[in-house]
């Protein structure tokens, strides 16, 4: 029973999620463009949102792009380097450790300001508060996973999640056995962070796809009223 779990779980679900975020994304960007947005709650309570939301995008950005190219990078590029296996994993326990706190930081006063401003947590719909306490939970155990690695400065375990990544995006067999006997911690953050994914085209996180690039060479005029205004009079800008 446990093979076949950790058959699902590291060799088939990564599929799955793999799958309903691509075609999942697609199919809302064709067909629910109105929802395809952050919901930002700027005007509320700014400041608090400002510094919480830098430290959160910047700390998201280096982990994720640290994962993408730790990952999927192969191992025989870093030893042309000259990077050992111990220089990579202490590489990345340092600069993801301090861009994880960096992140759980920013989420912790954004969760803050969701929970505890009414007026934001009447604006805030159960996915919004869903997909943020997921990313918390998955940080959570990213950190925690922090003084596990650090037992494996040889840079083993670090390998096998290389060459497991490395299987999964080449549709190479025998992934799921490479992480079975890995530390459980690295499961539970391996198995949330695919969850992620899956839920991915449902929630405000499609914004990530979207450059506004666009607006740039938009020509046309945006109709601005004030609330005063009388009846029959408006005032034209253009959006240029």
């Amino acid at each position: 029973m446990t093979d076949y779990l950790n058959q699902f779980l590291f060799g088939y679900y990564p599929y799955l999620a793999l799958t309903v975020l691509f075609v999942g994304s697609v199919l809302r960007f064709e067909h629910g463009q109105y929802s395809w947005r952050s919901g930002s709650s700027q005007l509320l309570r700014r400041k608090q949102l400002m510094v919480g939301s830098v430290l959160f995008h910047v700390g998201i950005l280096v982990i994720f792009f640290g994962h993408l190219v730790g990952l999927l990078t192969p191992i025989w590029i870093f030893d042309a380097l000259g990077v050992s296996h111990t220089a990579k994993q202490v590489l990345a326990i340092v600069a993801g450790g301090l861009a994880g706190v960096m992140c759980f930081i920013g989420m912790v006063l954004l969760i803050h300001r969701r929970l505890f401003d009414a007026r934001i947590r009447a604006t805030t719909s159960f996915g919004d508060m869903a997909i943020l306490m997921l990313i918390f939970a998955q940080l959570s155990l990213g950190l925690a996973s922090i003084f596990v690695s650090l037992q494996h400065l040889d840079g083993g375990e670090m390998l096998k999640f290389m060459e497991w990544a490395q299987r999964i995006f080449t549709f190479r067999g025998g992934a799921a056995e490479l992480v079975a006997d890995v530390h459980p911690i690295f499961k539970a953050h391996l198995v949330l962070g695919l969850t992620i994914f899956l839920v991915f085209p449902f929630t405000r996180l499609v914004h990530m796809f979207s450059a506004p690039i666009w607006y740039l060479g938009r020509r046309g005029y945006q109709i601005v009223r004030t609330r005063n205004q009388q009846s029959g009079n408006q005032l034209t800008t253009p959006t240029e």
